[in-house]
């Protein structure tokens, strides 16, 4: 999987030097559809409201607070009962951008992902026919559900509307994304430094693409035994072995996004990088196989500082 990765990234550098105007591995977030508008606001209503837990300890919101970054700033999060979940809070922003949803990828898209956080036992806990009563309940969710679907509250149009809701916090417009759409001057020399750096080393082998990241899966470890180094694996450190029982998936993980990274520490499905210098210096030995120097890390730290923005609908 690396060595494919490795290999279209040489491709591409390679059609780079034939070429006068050579492709780049990152695409800037394109204009879309806009999401239908009363669906956002029922699904951002559903994305704060404690009702969907099963003791109304927490919200979608709670996990994936998007003041900072659509995630959480612990390693762990804390669920309905108090309990930490098994792995770090991916950001909801420019969730839509995957390919698949959670860290090892069990979900195919946004509406299955939230069927299951509702239902998991140390997430939300609940059950769908409480909560599905629960929103029914409540008059206004109640109108709102019946104008916006017509057959009114159900499992499926709750998980439409958060999904919808979730579609709508899509980051246009970084630093980088005008960079790309040709303004050279919208990064520093630093910063075009640090995206060079970025793209010589092969980061892009794997972060590449609208969401620089987000649409395969990979092997943390490539170029050393990680877990091993950090004191042994852990059940949730299977990845997505634990979706497909497959060897070959031990330890293989959705490669995250990129976009807003500089918001959303501590890094890696384990929440071991308490920040952006110590997570590149981490990517740079497990997964290219060298060490970085200071004045490495620091041009792709910048760099990666580019591809912030706030969702169109940020609150």
């Amino acid at each position: 999987m690396f060595r494919a990765g490795l290999t279209f990234v040489l491709t591409m550098l390679w059609l780079g030097c034939a070429t006068a105007a050579p492709a780049e591995p990152i695409a800037p977030v394109p204009r879309g559809p806009q999401p239908d508008p009363a669906r956002v606001e029922i699904g951002r209503r559903l994305f704060q409201d404690t009702r969907l837990s099963a003791n109304g300890g927490v919200s979608c919101a709670s996990c994936h607070d998007l003041a900072h970054g659509g995630a959480d700033r612990r390693p762990r999060s804390t669920g309905f009962d108090g309990r930490q979940t098994e792995f770090n809070t991916p950001t909801v922003l420019n969730a839509a951008l995957n390919f698949r949803q959670f860290w090892d990828g069990r979900a195919e898209s946004l509406e299955a992902q939230v069927g299951l956080v509702v239902e998991n036992p140390i997430e939300m806990g609940s059950r769908w026919v409480d909560v599905v009563a629960k929103v029914a309940g409540d008059a206004w969710y109640k109108a709102a559900f019946a104008a916006a679907f017509g057959d009114g509250v159900t499992r499926a149009n709750i998980e439409s509307a958060l999904a919808t809701f979730e579609r709508s916090l899509v980051t246009r417009d970084s630093r980088f994304d005008t960079y790309l759409r040709g303004d050279r001057d919208a990064l520093s020399a630093q910063e075009r430094a640090g995206y060079l750096k970025f793209k010589q080393f092969g980061c892009v082998a794997c972060h590449q693409g609208v969401n620089v990241g987000g649409n395969m899966f990979q092997k943390f470890g490539v170029m050393g035994d990680y877990f091993a180094d950090r004191g042994g694996a852990s059940p949730s450190d299977l990845g997505r072995y634990r979706v497909t029982r497959k060897e070959s998936d031990r330890h293989v993980f959705k490669v995250p996004s990129l976009r807003n990274i500089e918001h959303t520490a501590p890094y890696f499905h384990d929440g071991s990088a308490g920040s952006l210098e110590q997570a590149v210096g981490v990517m740079f030995r497990y997964q290219l196989g060298r060490s970085a120097s200071a004045d490495d890390i620091a041009a792709i730290v910048s760099f990666l500082r580019t591809l912030s923005a706030l969702p169109e609908a940020a609150p």
